[in-house]
């Protein structure tokens, strides 16, 4: 009976003693270091030392993950693993091996580890190991039961920033997918042997000049992402991205800082060798200049590249001859303008290819901005036309031979060309195009043909050119016709007049995609009655 006292006495004070010392010791102590630990994980080990758990940059993107993307996935394990291995040490290593072993059981302080004098003292520090030893498992197991509740509320709070960042990320790029569309733009390489569509351009770091392939809301960051540098970079053009350095992502050469944020407009200027396209190219360009300086319409080049080369083209004009040179080089890189009126602004692509590009099917193929044409700019030299030729009496055949006449005839030139661009782009019905005859300087002296007036377009039935305007408004959406002197327009002495005129096919095209470019652009202009001499300047 008293043995069983005894023992009924050891078993309530073992359970006292564990329920006392966790309940008013043990189990603050385990959560406390294990959250201690579990805190540690998401800081740096020391400060301004490296972080080991933070991977080196890899891939070709110069840019770390977002915290969100991956960091935070890690570190929340490592928190987890931190607390749990914290809690295993204070069981197993601390209370169950120092604490009771090496201390309790060997009559010694648990906290202090001094040895008791006396006997007595010896067997209450022993009598003790049992309840503690319970209390450390107790406590542990509470520990452990209130720390995955912790882990269970906090993973709930990592999915729900999981998925805000990646809803921040759907909605930048549903934001800058919907500014494009609602601006039209399109990106397209305007460089020969490219002319690639591309959906997102190579951005440069200003502060390092890397290479940025993915800026856009990613993994990498919703709303910046960091480069390598340190520096923090817009991923949407509504937050400045179109601020940066662009570059093509399949010809690795730079774009202007229009392109994704302007809707891009490309106008290829069709003709035979000779036709004018160079001369005509000169005049819209300094008739778009003067028009900037008469109206709201806003000009000016994409690029420094683009005012070099209109300026060495206006110098062969100034030159003593006045002719524009050949066009060389296989296929045409585009000049580039931004044409604005008001708050609408258009990049405008003007391609002015060889004429030998354009003479058969197989090299008109190889065209490959005309699969991104919004327009045409039809350059008709009539004086290449066989019909024309043969109706020339006495001496307006000189005069023609004078005016360098193209190897083609423009119903020529557009059979060749009509087909390819409906091969390439596939929307030739939904396009528009604008025929301007050129060289009206000559045109005007000649005493064979009538004289052009408006409409064109019934000028050119008759002289003999009715099938090419049937085409024309057969197979294009919409076509007008302008008859241009781009030599009065152009270089020394050049009349105002014409400069405009010349401007006014480009800015129809224009506004067929949405710029509004007002008055600019009458609906019937009739053609000036004064007559114009070769070198540009009014007949007596």
């Amino acid at each position: 009976m008293t043995a069983d006292l005894v023992l009924r006495g050891l078993v309530y004070g073992t359970g006292i003693v564990a329920v006392g010392v966790c309940l008013f010791y043990g189990l603050w102590r385990f959560l406390a270091l294990a959250l201690v630990a579990a805190w540690r994980a998401f800081g740096p080990r020391g400060p301004g030392a490296a972080d080991d758990r933070i991977p080196p940059y890899a891939g070709g993107e110069p840019a770390r993950r977002a915290y969100w993307a991956r960091q935070m996935w890690q570190d929340s394990g490592y928190a987890v693993l931190y607390a749990s291995r914290t809690v295993r040490y204070l069981l197993t290593r601390h209370w169950l091996g120092r604490v009771v072993r090496d201390r309790l059981l060997q009559g010694r302080s648990g906290r202090t580890g001094i040895r008791a004098k006396g006997g007595f003292g010896r067997l209450l520090r022993r009598a003790l190991a049992p309840g503690t030893a319970l209390a450390a498992v107790l406590s542990a197991l509470l520990a452990s039961a209130l720390l995955l509740c912790v882990a269970v509320v906090f993973a709930v709070q990592l999915v729900l920033v999981s998925l805000g960042a990646l809803a921040a990320v759907a909605a930048g790029r549903a934001a800058d997918r919907l500014w494009e569309l609602a601006r039209g733009v399109r990106m397209k390489c305007p460089y020969p042997r490219c002319y690639l569509p591309f959906p997102l351009a190579v951005y440069l770091c200003p502060g390092c000049g890397k290479a940025h392939r993915e800026l856009r809301p990613g993994g990498f960051g919703a709303w910046r992402h960091v480069c390598r540098c340190g520096r923090a970079l817009p991923t949407t053009a509504l937050a400045g991205r179109r601020g940066l350095t662009a570059r093509c992502p399949h010809c690795d050469q730079q774009l202007p800082s229009a392109v994704g944020s302007v809707r891009v407009v490309h106008l290829p200027l069709i003709g035979g060798t000779s036709a004018g396209k160079t001369m005509l190219l000169a005049a819209v360009l300094d008739g778009l200049q003067s028009l900037s300086h008469q109206s709201a319409l806003t000009v000016e080049f994409a690029s420094t590249d683009d005012l070099r080369d209109a300026r060495a083209l206006d110098r062969q004009l100034r030159s003593e001859s006045g002719w524009a040179l050949k066009t060389q080089g296989g296929q045409p890189r585009a000049m580039m303008l931004l044409v604005g009126r008001g708050r609408r602004r258009r990049l405008l692509y003007l391609y002015d290819p060889m004429g030998e590009s354009l003479r058969d099917a197989d090299s008109t193929r190889l065209q490959g901005y005309l699969a991104h044409a919004d327009g045409i700019l039809l350059v008709a030299d009539v004086l290449a036309s066989p019909v024309v030729r043969r109706s020339l009496r006495e001496g307006d055949p000189e005069l023609a031979a004078a005016a360098r006449p193209a190897d083609l005839g423009p119903v020529e030139t557009y059979a060749v060309f009509a087909g390819e661009l409906q091969g390439l782009s596939g929307r030739r019905r939904r396009l528009a195009v604008a025929t301007v005859v050129t060289k009206r300087d000559t045109l005007d002296r000649l005493t064979s043909l009538p004289r052009p007036a408006e409409p064109v377009d019934g000028w050119l039935g008759e002289i003999g050119l009715d099938d090419l305007v049937r085409s024309l408004g057969h197979d294009f959406a919409a076509a007008r016709y302008w008859a241009v002197s781009a030599r009065a327009a152009t270089g020394a002495g050049a009349l105002d007049s014409e400069r405009l005129r010349a401007a006014e096919p480009v800015l129809w095209l224009l506004s067929r995609t949405g710029l509004r470019v007002g008055g600019l652009v009458p609906e019937r202009r009739l053609v000036s009655e004064e007559r114009l001499v070769s070198d540009g300047s009014k007949a007596p």
